[in-house]
């Protein structure tokens, strides 16, 4: 059984790495025995993960992007294939949370939410899905959350309307490109302890609000989308695309 696990011998790109669920990602498939490179906007933290990969026996490289950038999403791809002969498997773990009443939201921040968590997802999943059609092989995993299903009254109109678009974009290119044998499927976790989210769980109203919905009465935390992300690299998973799996303590059972 381990065998269907084991990652060894392959490349995988985790954009968002730096940190949060990205780091935990990344740090999950190094210890299931995959290369990793790391992408993300801060090199100086970028740069600590790939020490961390390092240290674990495996190989790693650090590049900057601009998930948003066309350019910059393919100079990512083109560095990585450098030092790499292959991608096979993608995380988009890259993402941006802004809380405002819908009726009061400014248009500029919805739009640089959908911009980073949902053109973002596409550019990397297309620049890195072209390489792998060349491949006839790939494993992509997009992080989405189980707000891309539920609404929320707590000033998500962004963050929802992104997600919900990760959800089907990961369908719609697990139909396209199941031919080429590239297999595209997401995580969706509930709330997730990060930087990322640790200012609005200071909020007492909004974390009551949050927890009240979880059966299991706990945050997730980064570690927690590990097994699934592994799952969703490796042969185990070789007949499954397009499916989002929530990662959610039970949140989607009521």
């Amino acid at each position: 059984m381990s065998g269907l696990f084991d990652l060894t011998g392959k490349v995988a790109l985790v954009v968002g790495g730096a940190g949060g669920i990205g780091r935990a990602q990344a740090l999950g498939l190094a210890d299931a025995g995959a290369d990793v490179a790391v992408a993300s906007r801060n090199l100086e933290h970028l740069e600590k993960v790939a020490e961390e990969i390092k240290a674990k026996g495996r190989q790693s490289l650090a590049v900057t992007v601009e998930v948003t950038q066309e350019k910059s999403v393919a100079d990512m791809v083109e560095k990585v294939l450098k030092v790499f002969p292959h991608i096979d498997i993608l995380v988009n773990a890259a993402g941006l949370a802004i809380r405002k009443p819908a009726e009061t939201f400014p248009i500029d921040e919805w739009q640089q939410v959908m911009d980073i968590n949902t053109r973002g997802t596409f550019l990397t999943c297309q620049a890195v899905g072209r390489v792998m059609i060349k491949q006839k092989s790939g494993k992509i995993i997009n992080v989405s959350s189980v707000r891309g299903r539920y609404g929320l009254p707590a000033g998500y109109a962004a963050y929802c309307a992104s997600k919900g678009a990760v959800d089907t974009l990961t369908r719609t290119l697990a139909c396209e490109w199941a031919k080429h044998n590239v297999l595209v499927n997401a995580v969706a976790p509930t709330v997730v302890e990060t930087d990322l989210t640790r200012d609005a769980l200071a909020d007492p109203a909004f974390a009551n609000q949050m927890k009240s919905r979880i059966p299991l009465g706990k945050w997730a935390m980064p570690e927690d989308i590990v097994g699934a992300t592994v799952f969703f690299a490796a042969e185990a998973s070789d007949f499954i695309t397009g499916q989002v799996l929530y990662i959610d303590g039970g949140v989607t059972t009521w």
